[in-house]
């Protein structure tokens, strides 16, 4: 059993069935009444984001999220291919249970599968993914004033903003938290 004073940014735990991580979290001691835990909680099964506040006495019950690492073979269409790097077993995932991770998966790419019960929960990806730009605008010379940016399309299929100095072929680096460009490589 955890205790709320026990709280951590990034601690899981079961709450009717449910796993959820801990994004913030504050010990509030108001001037009259009780002292209270509010805390910012993620459902990690379906990503929800929400607000509760405990008592500074409650337990809760750990929630013992598996890490699995893997690696991403290909797609037949319906499900996503996996290989765990430790066992060489492989098995498919489904579209909702990769849910938008899907755009930044390249052939190869090792990822961490998190379960919970044996249900698939989610996905970590590396931070950063280098792509290549499949489609985009053609780049006009000498505009970097106007600090604006044009869509460009990856070879995975997903759409990010970019610098007007960015071409087809071209190799980037992509936060796939934000799904933010970081720079050209």
């Amino acid at each position: 059993m955890i205790s709320t004073s026990d709280f951590k940014t990034g601690l899981t735990v079961e709450i009717d069935n449910n796993v959820y991580q801990i994004i913030d979290f504050q010990h509030v001691k108001p001037g009259k009444g009780a002292a209270f835990v509010r805390t910012k909680m993620r459902n990690m099964q379906n990503g929800a984001v929400i607000e509760r506040t405990f008592n500074p006495n409650e337990k809760l019950n750990p929630a013992r999220v598996e890490r699995q690492e893997v690696q991403y073979l290909y797609s037949d269409g319906e499900n996503y291919n996996v290989m765990n790097v430790e066992t060489y077993d492989q098995f498919a995932v489904s579209k909702e249970e990769l849910g938008d991770a899907i755009k930044w998966l390249k052939e190869n790419m090792n990822l961490t599968i998190l379960s919970f019960k044996g249900t698939i929960i989610g996905v970590d990806l590396p931070n950063v993914v280098e792509l290549e730009v499949t489609e985009t605008a053609p780049g006009i010379k000498g505009d970097t004033a106007s600090g604006g940016g044009k869509p460009a399309t990856l070879e995975t299929g997903a759409v990010v903003n970019v610098p007007f100095f960015i071409n087809v072929g071209d190799k980037l680096q992509i936060d796939t938290r934000t799904s933010n460009y970081v720079k050209r490589v």
